[in-house]
């Protein structure tokens, strides 16, 4: 299958509470005017970055029952993720996990070391 910009992440599946974000690019400036040389953004400790893809969420467990009655297909249910696609995370970097995709830099974060998000729509 040849990949495309609409075609690139339905390859990628990501799993349980998980999300994968495109880190934004870090400021080469401070506020004050200071020129950080290059690594030293990537060090913080709190990154921020896109949403690119969601996993499910987090899996709720089946009753372990076996009834004669039950039917044998029965699917895995989940509790959604808070985080969707488009939003920007602010996220500890411990929690992450660094991934190389396409020559890109991207990472693999569980939701509960994301800090915060900022969604385009209204609450």
């Amino acid at each position: 299958m040849l990949l495309t910009s609409d075609n690139k992440w339905k390859k990628l599946i990501v799993i349980g509470d998980r999300v994968l974000v495109r880190p934004s690019k870090p400021d080469e400036q401070t506020a004050s005017g200071l020129y950080l040389p290059p690594g030293v953004q990537e060090r913080e400790k709190v990154q921020q970055g896109y949403i690119i893809k969601t996993g499910p969420g987090y899996a709720i467990p089946m009753p372990v029952d076996d009834e004669p009655w039950k039917t044998e297909d029965e699917q895995v249910k989940y509790v959604p993720l808070q985080a969707r696609e488009g939003d920007l995370a602010i996220f500890l970097l411990s929690g992450a996990t660094e991934v190389m995709y396409e020559n890109e830099k991207y990472f693999i974060v569980p939701q509960s070391a994301i800090l915060m998000l900022e969604r385009e729509e209204e609450l």
